[in-house]
């Protein structure tokens, strides 16, 4: 039984939408200080190199521009992130605080196996999904 299936290509569309600007939000929160952070991180430091990775990706993956690529290469800044900064404090993700290190970078994963979707500038731009 698939209650959505009719909608199911659109609600992924939109999730990626959605993934895409909660990602974009943590790239702004390093890099400008906004967004409840306490002060922005220097451009030139690990943590805003990430906020840059963030911000780019998020916002690419966001509008469903070049979805496969980029999701891929946010998966692989989320494992890097958690294998980093979260890996070394334990083993498992909810004691270490990485669990949302580990649900973008699978999320992240699937988008890039999955494509962009109807609702996308690929798909606009390119007739690709």
């Amino acid at each position: 039984m698939k209650p959505l299936g009719f909608a199911s290509e659109y609600v992924y569309s939109v999730s990626r939408a959605v993934v895409g600007f909660l990602f974009l939000a943590h790239g702004l929160q390093k890099l400008f200080g906004v967004l409840g952070a306490e002060q922005a991180v220097a451009l030139s430091s690990q943590p805003g190199m990430a906020g840059l990775i963030e911000l780019f990706t998020g916002t690419l993956v966001m509008l469903g521009f070049y979805t496969p690529v980029v999701a891929f290469l946010a998966s692989g800044h989320m494992a890097a992130a958690y294998l980093l900064a979260h890996g070394p404090r334990g083993f498992w993700p909810i004691m270490n605080g990485g669990e949302l290190a580990v649900l973008y970078c699978f999320v992240f994963l699937y988008f890039s196996t999955r494509g962009s979707g109807p609702l996308s500038l690929d798909r606009i731009l390119r007739g690709r999904s």
